[in-house]
């Protein structure tokens, strides 16, 4: 039996053990789904930094505690507090959490994360970067944040901008939630393992066996949508890309149309120039915007109505800054990329 503990002096949000060569890191909030908060933000950042100078320790592995999800994103409750009590040092949980991203994605050892159940948002931030992302049959895997009035963070539009065919760009705007193939086609995820074939992996790395990208035998299945997709999602016009979709013939265009317009139009638009910044950026580059991206959005944009319509109140009914896209001044949008 593997023993996990917390880290001492960061409470027991983020727990560890070692298996032979092999350090474990796990999530430890499963009634949240893992939620990132500050203090398990900061106790993986120790952790990291001890174990990267620590030669019996050969590879790392990342999982959730729970049969939910790795990790369903950042705290964002706390956050909606943060952000309408003014509370401003709460604010640098995401500067913290994108450093915590930077250094996975650097780690001098290899990395591996089980992406399974439920990854979003800074589950995305906490694995995306790591050496082998393993999805399985019961993960889904998106970046939601338009539908509360913010952007895909943790440097996610790096990754999304990457994507064939637009997909990406789909997947960022509408927020939608995808399997484990469609994220390897992606580019969020790399193989699709079942239960046994983790245990085999997890028993290889333990006993000092080196880390292949190639564990996992389930294939990513063909893109599907892909036409349309790469079709309706050209561009840096937000609302000519909506027009696009709600005139095509593909009824999964028409239903993505409807799904952008019901989501905060400032963030779609916002999400969409970030995206096609990232595209030509380093992801130290993309987080670095996601920094000022983030302290625009806290105090200039829907999110915290979105939060509150959506998670607080439940009432699923946000109440916008702006009633459409076409409504959004590009002046606006230019200005969340500008420190205050």
């Amino acid at each position: 039996m593997i023993n996990f503990a917390p880290r001492e002096g960061h409470g027991d949000g983020v727990v560890y053990a070692r298996q032979g060569s092999l350090g474990r890191i796990r999530l430890n909030r499963p009634a949240a789904i893992n939620a990132l908060d500050v203090a398990m933000v900061r106790s993986m950042q120790e952790q990291l930094a001890e174990w990267a100078r620590d030669e019996s320790i050969a590879c790392l592995l990342i999982d959730g505690a729970g049969d939910r999800g790795l990790c369903a994103g950042g705290d964002i409750r706390a956050m909606h507090t943060a952000v309408t009590t003014s509370d401003h040092a709460a604010l640098d949980f995401w500067d913290l959490e994108y450093k915590l991203n930077a250094t996975i994605a650097s780690y001098r050892k290899p990395t591996v994360a089980l992406m399974d159940g439920i990854v979003m948002g800074g589950g995305i931030g906490v694995a995306g970067y790591t050496t082998l992302r393993v999805v399985t049959e019961r993960s889904r895997i998106a970046m939601p944040e338009t539908g509360i009035g913010f952007f895909p963070d943790v440097g996610a539009t790096f990754l999304l901008s990457r994507a064939p065919h637009q997909l990406g760009t789909h997947l960022a705007l509408t927020g939608a939630t995808v399997d484990g193939a469609t994220a390897i086609a992606a580019g969020l995820a790399d193989v699709q393992a079942d239960d046994a074939e983790i245990a085999r992996l997890v028993e290889h790395l333990a006993g000092g066996g080196s880390l292949k990208v190639d564990h996992g035998s389930t294939p990513p299945a063909p893109l599907a949508n892909a036409t349309w997709i790469g079709e309706c999602y050209t561009g840096n016009d937000a609302s000519a890309i909506v027009q696009r979709l709600a005139d095509h013939d593909d009824p999964d265009a028409r239903a993505a149309a409807e799904v952008i317009r019901s989501r905060s139009p400032l963030s779609v638009a916002a999400t969409l120039a970030a995206l096609r910044r990232a595209a030509t950026m380093s992801l130290v580059e993309v987080l670095d915007s996601d920094a000022v991206l983030a302290r625009n959005f806290a105090e200039r944009s829907d999110f915290a109505e979105g939060v509150r319509a959506q998670i607080i109140d439940k009432d699923r009914n946000p109440r916008w800054q702006h009633a459409s896209l076409a409504e959004v001044p590009a002046e606006l949008v230019e200005s969340f990329f500008v420190a205050a």
